[in-house]
C-alpha cells in the first residue's frame, strides 16, 4: 500500500505538517518495500485557492490508497474521495509515527472534511 503523509520535511523524521493543501511536503511511503520518497508541494504554499484540490490530484497521480493529514477541507477532501483514496486525521507526531499507527491498526480514518476550507 501506498501512503502519503503531509510533512514539514524530506524524511521519515519529519513532522507531520497539520495542512494539507498548503504542506510544505508529501512524502509517499510504500509498505510492500519500505521505501518512500518526498513530493515538494512549495507550488501550493501560497496559492490564493486550490491548493487542497491541487494537491490531492498530485498525491493521486501517484496513486497511493491512504493521505495522512492533521487537517482536510471539504474540497481536498471530495477529491481524494472521488480518486478512492481513503484519509485519516493524525496531527501529532512524525510521519514515522504515522506509518506506525497505519502498521499497528490503529490509525484514524476520516468520514469527511474536519475544516472549512481556506483556514
Amino acid at each position: 500500500m501506498k501512503i502519503a503523509i503531509s510533512s514539514k520535511g524530506k524524511d521519515l523524521g519529519s513532522d507531520i505538517d497539520p495542512r494539507f493543501g498548503r504542506a510544505e511536503f508529501f512524502i509517499i511511503f510504500d509498505s510492500a518495500n519500505g521505501s518512500y520518497n518526498a513530493i515538494d508541494n512549495s507550488q501550493n504554499l501560497n496559492a490564493a485557492q486550490g491548493a487542497g484540490i491541487q494537491a490531492a490530484q498530485n498525491v493521486a497521480k501517484e496513486k497511493v490508497s491512504l493521505v495522512i493529514s492533521g487537517n482536510l477541507g471539504p474540497k481536498a477532501f471530495k477529491t481524494l474521495k472521488a480518486a478512492g483514496i481513503k484519509t485519516a486525521l493524525c496531527s501529532e507526531g512524525t510521519v514515522q509515527d504515522a506509518i506506525e499507527l497505519v502498521k499497528s491498526g490503529k490509525i484514524e480514518y476520516a468520514d469527511g472534511a474536519n475544516v472549512e476550507g481556506h483556514w
